[in-house]
């Protein structure tokens, strides 16, 4: 069988990235019980992209496996997408490949089917191109129209690198250490007409935690290649 180069850089990345994650120490503050005390339905995820990989550590070391249907993320229908899709797939988690301006209905559609046997969502909601830490109206839209929990995560690095993307990607360091916080849940009003007021607690929320974490890892021997 014939791997075409998403597939290659796929297969290649979830590799170096489990035997990396492996180095790592990791602090899991559970604000949400939602690992000791998961619920019965589904929750839609959110994070910021730069934090995928603190994210995946904590989804493979702490995500309660045995009581949930899944993870399944968000990805871009681009050929970045491709290998991101390729990736999550290695690691135990499904894909829906959609964006705003790309297969947007279609997506929305699917994560609504998903959301319908039992499985949890991750939406990084400033992805794929930014700008970092904006807050799309998807994950608020999504949460009301469903009638589900959106559980934010945030994550700190000790130490990474930091990648000259749009959203200064942070790779941490082997060896170092990475703090996830999971945060108690948010339910949106299924009354609420006008949902701008609660994209922008929401985005203050998860852009609060990521700029307070950025500026203690600042100084701790970043690095930008």
């Amino acid at each position: 069988m014939k791997f075409s180069r998403e597939q290659f850089f796929a297969t290649l990345a979830a590799f170096v990235a489990r035997v990396l994650f492996r180095t790592l120490r990791l602090e899991v503050i559970d604000r949400g019980v939602f690992l000791t005390q998961p619920p019965k339905e589904p929750v839609i995820m959110t994070f910021w992209h730069n934090r995928i990989p603190a994210i995946a550590v904590a989804f493979l070391r702490h995500y309660p496996h045995r009581s949930r249907r899944g993870v399944v993320v968000l990805t871009s229908p681009s050929k970045d997408g491709d290998i991101l899709a390729g990736v999550m797939s290695r690691l135990g988690m499904g894909s829906v490949r959609g964006s705003s301006s790309r297969r947007g209905s279609t997506a929305l559609r699917e994560l609504t089917e998903k959301l319908e046997t039992g499985h949890d969502l991750a939406i990084t909601p400033d992805g794929p191109r930014g700008p970092k830490y904006s807050l799309g109206p998807g994950v608020v839209f999504l949460a009301q129209k469903t009638g589900l929990r959106i559980l934010p995560l945030h994550a700190r690095y000790h130490r990474a690198f930091h990648l000259k993307t749009w959203d200064s990607f942070a790779i941490p360091w082997p060896f170092s250490k990475i703090t996830v916080v999971v945060d108690q849940y948010i339910t949106i009003d299924p009354s609420l007409a006008d949902l701008e007021p609660e994209r922008l607690k929401l985005e203050d929320l998860l852009k609060t935690n990521a700029e307070a974490a950025d500026r203690k890892a600042e100084g701790q021997n970043n690095i930008s290649p």
